[in-house]
């Protein structure tokens, strides 16, 4: 029998497949992304601690150093007789095992009892965190821990952090004790199944599914899909499918979007079919030129970065709260001159008074500002005005100036290759192939970018290294809005779009 831990018995659970791969084959795992994950976990983690052994009177469980049989006993001989906090607990009973993120002691001696708190990074209880609470109390109490209640401590979006390292509040807590206990039948029943599947000398035999990616992507994919068909233009190509009633049409052999009947698609979704059996670019150039014309004066550009820190990080921001640290801005002269200013903060301090000023100043007093999907620039710009009141006045004649291209876009333009995404990644390829994200070194999206950031302001993260990610950042950055700028140019008729 083998020792599954927690994380094992949720893979169980979205797939017996999942389970066996990780076991057998952990080799084939695609990976990327985990460790940012982890990252954000281990912060919230070590956050958990300050809030609930403010005296430091606690224990951590290191199994690094402790190694797994002495991480079980000493946590044995804690949980036996301490009256302070224990953190990443190790329990184990015959088959599984666990770590407790935090275990609270009740009472003393004889009534000696324990409150265990799993920590969560996100802003609510999620339905796989309920099945992991319930998991993680069957094990201890099959261990013998006395427990006396169960619950997740989760992320409080509205806690609102004064700077001073005291992050009290920043963890609510939900009690589920009452459903944990009632589920201890369906847990042994889970463990029964994993250990089945674990045993078993061949993979499951199990299809690709929802599963592959609820309530995780699953890290197996590529590899469960390898030998599927693949449509040139497969059903996630259709504009807001949802994944239901794509399932449906999948399980009746419908894999290329250009096979669905009309009637079965809406109108826009149709059309985009239509498009694409005629292999052909859309493009209304008068409507565009005419939507652009309603936005006179010297056009500029604008694009920002934003991180947001699970644990906040500046004074009088909330958890998750999107900040900029980082704008590219575009001005196009009527002679085709662009210029070109730019913003970007590593040094790990609140931006956000310095970039206001940067922005107020780059952005003059007149013309148009366009952003793609603009409603994100608005609310940045609203947030910066709100959180830098000496600047709102700029700032909100700033707002004002801000036009959209997403729905000229939209509206104006389609290409096959875009596959249903009106994504500035899928519309300018279509409209410049000569711009390519895919050609930027290191950071070529959002996500990135915002990783990026992490890695440049940790105190670990060598100077030259940090040049590096400065550079990457203002290439990828400069690129969003240089894309703005020819888009602009295009549907303005300065330009022609490649055919």
């Amino acid at each position: 029998m083998r020792q599954l831990s927690k994380s094992k018995i949720i893979s169980f659970r979205q797939c017996p497949k999942r389970l066996w791969l990780e076991i057998h084959r952990p080799e084939l795992k695609d990976d990327s992304g985990s460790e940012a994950v982890f990252a954000v976990g281990n912060q919230v983690g070590e956050i958990a601690r300050s809030i609930y052994d403010p005296t430091g009177t606690g224990l951590l469980i290191d199994t690094e150093s402790m190694g797994w049989d002495g991480a079980y006993e000493r946590t044995a001989a804690w949980i036996a007789s301490a009256e302070a906090p224990l953190f990443e607990g190790a329990l184990r009973i015959p088959g599984a095992l666990a770590l407790a993120d935090v275990m609270l002691p009740e009472g003393s001696g004889s009534s000696l009892r324990w409150r265990m708190i799993e920590v969560k990074s996100t802003t609510k209880v999620k339905d796989y965190q309920r099945d992991d609470i319930a998991i993680q109390a069957y094990v201890a109490e099959q261990a013998g821990v006395p427990l006396s209640s169960t619950c997740v401590a989760h992320i409080d979006n509205e806690f609102v952090y004064a700077g001073d390292g005291n992050y009290q509040g920043l963890l609510r807590e939900v009690d589920l004790t009452e459903e944990a206990v009632s589920r201890k039948d369906e847990v042994a029943e889970w463990l029964a199944g994993a250990q089945l599947v674990a045993a078993m000398e061949n993979e499951p035999e199990i299809a690709p599914g929802p599963q592959c990616n609820d309530p995780f992507e699953c890290g197996f994919c590529a590899y469960c899909h390898r030998d599927l068909p693949v449509a040139e233009y497969p059903l996630t190509s259709l504009y807001r499918l949802n994944a239901d009633k794509r399932q449906a049409l999948e399980a009746e052999g419908y894999l290329d979007l250009r096979e669905v009947p009309d009637e079965r698609l809406s109108d826009v979704n149709a059309w985009i079919k239509e498009q694409t059996i005629k292999g052909e670019t859309y493009f209304d150039a008068e409507g565009a030129a005419a939507d652009l014309a309603k936005y006179p004066g010297v056009p500029r550009f604008l694009d920002f970065e934003t991180i947001g820190f699970a644990v906040p990080a500046w004074a009088d921001t909330r958890p998750y709260q999107q900040l900029p640290f980082q704008y590219s801005l575009h001005l196009r002269e009527e002679d085709g001159t662009v210029h070109h200013d730019e913003f970007l903060d590593l040094s790990g301090a609140d931006p956000r008074e310095a970039l206001a000023d940067s922005l107020i100043r780059h952005c003059g007093s007149e013309g148009p500002i366009f952003a793609y999907n603009a409603s994100f620039e608005k609310r940045v710009i609203s947030q910066l005005a709100a959180d830098v009141p000496a600047r709102a006045e700029a700032l909100d004649a700033i707002h004002k100036r801000i036009a959209d291209l997403l729905p000229i876009a939209r509206s104006r333009f389609y290409a096959p290759s875009q596959h249903g995404s009106w994504s500035i990644k899928a519309v300018l390829p279509a409209i410049c192939p000569g711009l390519d994200y895919g050609q930027l070194e290191g950071v070529q999206n959002g996500d990135d970018a915002q990783q990026a950031y992490l890695e440049a302001i940790h105190p670990d993260t060598t100077p030259e290294r940090r040049e590096e990610i400065r550079r990457q950042l203002l290439d990828y950055c400069e690129l969003d809005t240089l894309a703005l700028v020819r888009m602009w140019e295009v549907f303005g008729g300065r330009s022609a779009p490649v055919a």
